[in-house]
């Protein structure tokens, strides 16, 4: 295709948010590009920044090129990388699907260039990958959490009488008592256990004390009342329904705690974890919104038999009055393997589309490391430039201003170079390394899922999508954009094989690359 007739749009983004970490600037994204266009006779119709996230839809500068695309001004894009157009699936498929009606002729990125009559296997990868980073981001941020809470600390602030270690201060473990209200809250605990006060009465006393609430303003009745229920003070927490022993110092004893309870509300209801269950913590009530627990029922027969049942129920923490109806988990495990089954893949087809990416994954790898090695030259260049001024500058070869001047150009340079290696290096690293992942989950989670190991189950359910609901007992998920592929792919593999007879599809001497190569449409 003749670049000459296209006009391109140049795109640059970058969010200030940690997604794009270690995403070149917009600068140093319009400098490449340029340069890009200008090797390629490519003509720039408009520049176009955008300083926002592209996790959900809604970009304006981006809703702008799609308008003067679809209004026909323009018919090309010139971007740093698909993820600078997309990190989510509406604005992912809007792309796509200008591009297969020939609306956009032309996407061309710094290693790479997409036309209308491209197969888009690479393309639905590039998005969906894309939009997984931003899942990444999220499932990071719980992990963290999660080993926190493992290591014995609450991942989240703590109650009033306790303060985190915000600045990591070797002196202070990760949370300590705060100097000022764990000995007044001391006190009120005391009252309580030796004088058998009422709540009512502690909470006028800690008004009198002058006790303020962890943001530093005024006690509110309701909430001081919860903190007598709160295990935190004899040295555990609860994290995702379940209770867990921390590390952090206890203000009271669990036999005082205890006493508490019964004194406050005449019965004895010690948080025990007795059972370990698979998709705790994961989801959420449809009609009410708390999270889903479990439990174990036991029945005993006549005979000595006995017969252990779980079910799945809502806390109804949100709505004690809660009516949705409790699931088993046998039932629950037969909706998680339908939604397994709808993005499951064969091992043949699995192998095949690896083979092709690794091939296309190939021929960019040379480029990639040439660019790399370019940048890499042009660093250590502009870093002697700074060696041999520094000298100038200590012999009195040049005065101060100069100096000056020419160190700061020196430094914005040197700075781009680093942030188009680090790019480059982030590229290298993860995109081959996530698509196998992609097509790993596709192929193998329904028997992991099956056979696994409760912890394994609870991973593949994570991994899946997220707002996990359960209304009317019935399972609902936003399956991950980047699994929506194997989806629209499993039903085609699925009947490609149907056609084939059993002896043939586990043929090891069927060519694999004519029928999946003729017959599958990755854009459709």
């Amino acid at each position: 295709m003749d670049s000459t007739k296209i006009k391109y749009i140049l795109y640059a983004r970058k969010s200030s948010e940690s997604e794009d970490k270690q995403v070149a600037s917009i600068e140093s994204q319009i400098n490449e590009l340029k340069k890009l266009a200008k090797q390629n006779n490519i003509k720039i119709y408009k520049i176009l920044k955008e300083e926002k996230s592209a996790k959900a839809p809604g970009r304006p500068i981006f809703g702008e090129m799609i308008k003067i695309i679809n209004e026909g001004n323009a018919n090309g894009i010139l971007c740093w990388k698909l993820d600078r157009l997309a990190r989510n699936p509406i604005d992912g498929g809007s792309i796509l699907w200008l591009l297969q009606n020939s609306v956009i002729s032309h996407i061309q990125t710094y290693q790479r260039s997409y036309f209308p009559n491209d197969n888009v296997l690479m393309m639905n990868l590039e998005f969906g990958m894309a939009n997984q980073f931003i899942l990444d981001l999220s499932s990071n941020t719980k992990r963290g959490m999660r080993n926190k809470v493992e290591k014995g600390w609450y991942p989240h602030k703590p109650p009033i009488g306790y303060l985190n270690n915000k600045y990591k201060n070797p002196a202070y473990p990760e949370i300590y008592p705060d100097p000022e209200k764990f000995p007044l809250l001391r006190k009120l605990w005391r009252l309580l256990i030796d004088k058998h006060y009422s709540v009512d009465k502690i909470y006028d006393i800690a008004l009198k004390m002058k006790l303020t609430n962890t943001k530093g303003g005024k006690l509110v009745r309701n909430t001081f009342y919860r903190t007598f229920h709160n295990p935190f003070y004899y040295g555990s927490f609860v994290w995702n329904d379940q209770i867990y022993s921390g590390n952090h110092e206890p203000m009271i004893t669990k036999e005082e705690f205890d006493f508490v309870q019964n004194l406050i509300e005449n019965r004895y209801s010690p948080m025990k974890k007795k059972h370990e269950f698979a998709y705790t913590g994961l989801i959420r009530c449809g009609s009410c919104g708390a999270f889903i627990t479990a439990e174990e029922k036991i029945k005993r027969q006549k005979n000595g038999n006995v017969h252990r049942y779980t079910y799945y129920r809502c806390t109804r923490r949100v709505d004690k009055y809660c009516k949705e109806p409790a699931i088993s988990v046998q039932e629950l495990e037969e909706q998680v393997d339908e939604i397994l089954e709808k993005i499951n893949i064969p091992p043949q087809f699995h192998s095949w589309a690896i083979k092709q990416l690794r091939e296309e994954h190939a021929k960019e790898k040379i480029d990639r490391e040439q660019i790399k090695f370019a940048y890499q030259k042009n660093l250590k260049k502009c870093e002697k430039k700074l060696d041999i001024l520094f000298e100038m500058r200590l012999n009195d070869e040049i005065n101060s201003d100069e100096f000056s001047k020419r160190k700061k150009k020196l430094i914005i340079e040197k700075k781009k170079f680093e942030e188009l290696i680090s790019d480059q290096n982030h590229r290298i690293e993860t995109w081959f390394n996530r698509a196998e992942e992609l097509f790993d989950i596709a192929e193998k989670a329904r028997e992991k899922f099956k056979n696994g190991t409760l912890e394994e189950k609870k991973a593949i359910l994570s991994c899946l999508g997220s707002n996990l609901v359960l209304k009317d007992k019935k399972l609902s998920l936003e399956l991950n954009k980047s699994l929506i592929l194997f989806k629209d792919i499993s039903k085609e593999v699925k009947k490609l094989h149907n056609r084939l007879e059993p002896l043939q599809v586990h043929d090891s001497k069927i060519d694999w690359d004519s029928i999946y190569g003729e017959n599958i449409n990755w854009g459709e």
